[in-house]
């Protein structure tokens, strides 16, 4: 993405009422736990210590509303991928689980979990985040490992609309999600314990 637009898609973000997040294969940012974050980061051709702990520090930073007063009401639906695919060592994934499962159903945030059993679907090439902005306007960001596209078409963004409406409805509901993500957690633990 150029960085013109991706400043704007930060100040969208930023102002957005309501965020909803397709995660195809890693936590999305505002939901990343910092060892996640840094374990993610790390992965990065171009890291080394010090660019990790600064995307680490912008990361954490963009959290910072999500524990205010007017923070906006958040929806994740996260590929099962997102649970079972190791980032970091086994306690970050606990961690990061365990973050996830305090916030899988809130008044203010949902997560759900699209379980490998559904299939196939429209949004299987990478994540989707819908913002809903004041005033009722909507925009849609799609990201790719190289670059990312925002859409400000109200079409454009419609569209995506309703493949993620599409993918919340096939995902499993927040309870039952609880239950797989803790699952999850459970095989980290063993993991964990199996290495002392």
């Amino acid at each position: 993405m150029h960085p013109d637009q991706y400043r704007r898609y930060m100040d969208f973000e930023a102002e957005a009422r309501v965020i909803e997040h397709y995660a195809a294969h890693v936590v999305p940012g505002l939901l990343q736990t910092e060892a996640y974050a840094r374990a993610f980061f790390s992965y990065a051709p171009d890291a080394t210590e010090a660019r990790t702990e600064e995307r680490v520090s912008v990361r954490m930073g963009r959290q910072q509303r999500l524990r205010s007063a007017a923070a906006p009401r958040l929806w994740a639906v996260l590929d099962e991928a997102v649970v079972r695919r190791p980032v970091g060592e086994p306690e970050v994934m606990r961690e990061q689980l365990a973050a996830l499962l305090a916030i899988v159903d809130t008044a203010g945030t949902k997560v759900q979990v699209l379980p490998f059993s559904h299939g196939g679907h429209a949004l299987m090439e990478g994540p989707l985040t819908l913002l809903k902005l004041t005033g009722g306007r909507s925009v849609a960001y799609e990201e790719g490992r190289e670059a990312g596209r925002l859409h400000e078409d109200p079409e454009d963004v419609e569209q995506r609309r309703g493949l993620y409406d599409a993918l919340r409805a096939y995902a499993l509901p927040p309870k039952e999600s609880g239950v797989m993500i803790a699952a999850a957690m459970e095989e980290y633990t063993s993991c964990t314990q199996a290495r002392r």
